[in-house]
């Protein structure tokens, strides 16, 4: 699996947003300390104590794009706990019809599947006619803000009953085959589909793209892959497949709980940047506070209010979050905010990954090129650029060194 989330991180690195930033939205911002790297940006670095040690247009709001991942993850710790873990239903009926209710498991991989049959088949099920999602404990009011109908598995949609990813690992071969990529997943009709015109290699499809229906291809792809895991498994039972709620006279036969806790989720989301990850992380907080269906708005409350609690009022209210992972162009923080993230963040500084030597989230989108995290010595970090000219390495190689005006009288 950490094959496909490195794959996944390749994909968002690549990826070329197409919207551009509106460099109207910030007035230009230069910082004089950086004047051939910084033309429309901020950088700053502060102490233990929350002090401002050095800094520039420390208070101006900036695009965060994939930084905004560090505020979800410090909320979910809390909200969640480290050992949380999502969850699937599996209901029965009387014609051996399976329900799936899903909870928006974000790691409801091809393995993990593997795994689920053989509770089934250890709790007497030999036969599954008919398939069904129940996808109830969702109701967004859309889907992720930000999000494109690109190819690119960085623009995954989310949904309740999701499966590797919402991304079709295919490999068409030399001779125009199309067959899956991974071992563990089989070949699927919908891969002959995503893959049709691509010319010989390996790849990973955004399941959705172009003006698809997400639910529908979301489904289609889930039943997809049970159905042939179900035969796989030895199985029996054919019937049809499709989204409907659990019945009142089906049974629940199995509660399955993923094999991995969330630590685990938020060092993949973090250090392979996984947007699909993210924004399921970040619709859990909201729902297990505020009761399923998830939706964008309870996700929205719950974790602008654990970040108020963490940070205090004034810093929390100075970030502006419309979804978890940073697709959104609306998204703001100041660095100042930032700093304050990172400095209640300090102690799963081990979840980010080494960028140049240091623990190092980064965030790129069109015309965004931002870091954020930990110095040598410990102190946070971060470098936001809303400016042409990506420099990010060039402005944290300086400051490894230390090659920054410190602040006289510390801002606090």
């Amino acid at each position: 699996m950490r094959n496909v989330l490195f794959h996944l991180f390749c994909s968002a690195v690549l990826v070329i947003v197409s919207t551009f930033v509106s460099f109207g939205q910030v007035a230009f911002a230069a910082c004089p300390s950086f004047s051939g790297l910084i033309h429309n940006g901020t950088y700053a670095v502060g102490d233990d104590q929350g002090n401002i040690i050095a800094g520039c247009n420390t208070d101006t709001p900036y695009i965060p794009a994939s930084i905004i991942k560090v505020p979800t993850a410090l909320a979910a710790l809390t909200l969640l706990g480290p050992e949380y873990r999502f969850k699937t239903l599996f209901y029965m009926d009387s014609r051996d019809d399976l329900y799936i209710k899903g909870y928006g498991d974000p790691l409801l991989i091809s393995e993990e599947i593997t795994r689920i049959f053989t509770a089934l088949r250890e709790r007497g099920i030999d036969r599954i006619n008919s398939i069904y999602l129940d996808t109830s404990s969702f109701a967004l009011e859309q889907q992720v803000p930000g999000r494109e109908a690109s190819a690119n598995p960085y623009d995954a949609p989310v949904g309740p009953v999701v499966v590797n990813f919402n991304s079709v690992p295919v490999r068409v071969t030399a001779e125009r085959r199309i067959i899956s990529s991974e071992e563990q997943t089989p070949t699927l009709p919908i891969m002959q589909e995503a893959a049709k015109n691509y010319l010989p290699g390996s790849y990973r499809i955004n399941v959705c793209t172009g003006s698809c229906h997400p639910g529908q291809m979301m489904a289609r792809y889930t039943t997809e892959l049970f159905r042939a895991l179900q035969k796989k498994s030895g199985i029996g039972g054919r019937g049809e497949t499709g989204i409907k709620n659990v019945p009142a006279d089906a049974v629940l036969v199995y509660e399955h709980y993923n094999s991995k806790n969330l630590e685990y989720l938020l060092e993949s989301l973090l250090k392979y940047s996984s947007n699909f990850i993210a924004n399921l992380v970040y619709l859990a907080c909201g729902a297990e506070q505020f009761g399923y269906p998830a939706t964008w708005a309870k996700a929205d409350r719950a974790v602008h209010r654990e970040l108020v609690r963490q940070l205090g009022r004034e810093t929390a209210e100075e970030i502006i979050q419309e979804e978890g992972a940073g697709l959104s162009r609306n998204n703001r923080i100041t660095a100042r905010t930032m700093l304050a993230v990172l400095r209640a963040f300090k102690p799963y500084a081990y979840l980010l990954r080494n960028r140049m030597g240091v623990p190092t989230k980064s965030g790129s989108m069109k015309g965004i090129y931002n870091y954020a995290g930990y110095l040598g010595d410990g102190s946070a970090y971060v470098i936001m650029l809303n400016q042409l000219r990506n420099t990010r390495r060039s402005v944290l190689a300086e400051l490894k060194k230390g090659k920054y005006p410190k602040i006289k009288k510390r801002e606090k």
